[in-house]
């Protein structure tokens, strides 16, 4: 299968959680190239949604129809980090972000990731510096950029986070390291150009995706607009 330079990601979050299964099937069927998993503990965010478990249960739907694994791409919005990260992993996460200021020794957190068998992510909210990076680019494999507010689906695109995009790509660039950058929230076709320009490309949907009778018609407008 042929990687694109621009993967969309779907979010769970969205999905009709009384069919998980037959959802994260569809989508990938749509053209999702990853699944990803917004993970909240109702402390670090004010919403809980799902647990390891869950990721565990859906591992075996995250394939493609000729059997090919499709990456589940786990976000988590928890505090502490570690112990929910390794099982994570244990139960099939293929890449495993946090946010920085959720763990009291952020180095540690990534090590851990990465001992587990597991990409690791960094996770920037709209107003936090990247200045973390100055420390950690070269042991991360992605940078999610949040452009909205984390704890809830649905919100609208915060504008002020393409610039943050654009000053997460240049560090990338200087680190001449291939490194993932990653959005998530408010992503919609209308804006989704916007956002690549700005130096994304993954691109995380919840609403804008699961919020719609024909999932494949939505990630088709977004690959169009992303070509372009």
């Amino acid at each position: 299968m042929k990687i694109p330079i621009h993967r969309i990601a779907p979010s769970i979050l969205s999905a009709d959680f009384a069919r998980l299964g037959e959802e994260v099937r569809s989508v990938i069927q749509a053209g999702a190239d990853w699944i990803h998993f917004d993970v909240m503990d109702n402390h670090y965010v004010p919403n809980l949604s799902f647990g390891p478990m869950v990721c565990q249960a859906l591992r075996p739907h995250a394939q493609t129809a000729d059997g090919q694994r499709v990456p589940i791409d786990v976000h988590l919005m928890v505090s502490p980090v570690d112990e929910l990260a390794q099982a994570f992993a244990k139960a099939g996460a293929d890449v495993i972000s946090f946010h920085p200021d959720a763990s009291t020794h952020v180095h540690r957190s990534v090590q851990a990731i990465q001992s587990a068998g597991c990409q690791v992510g960094l996770v920037f909210n709209p107003a936090a510096s990247l200045d973390v990076l100055d420390w950690l680019i070269d042991e991360i494999d992605l940078i999610l950029i949040m452009s909205v507010n984390p704890g809830f689906g649905g919100q609208g695109f915060i504008d002020s986070a393409l610039r943050k995009v654009e000053q997460a790509r240049a560090r990338i660039r200087a680190s001449g390291r291939d490194i993932r950058l990653q959005v998530d929230g408010g992503i919609k076709p209308d804006n989704i150009r916007r956002v690549a320009d700005a130096g994304a490309d993954t691109f995380v949907a919840g609403s804008a995706i699961f919020g719609q009778p024909h999932y494949a018609t939505v990630i088709a407008a977004m690959r169009q607009a992303l070509a372009s």
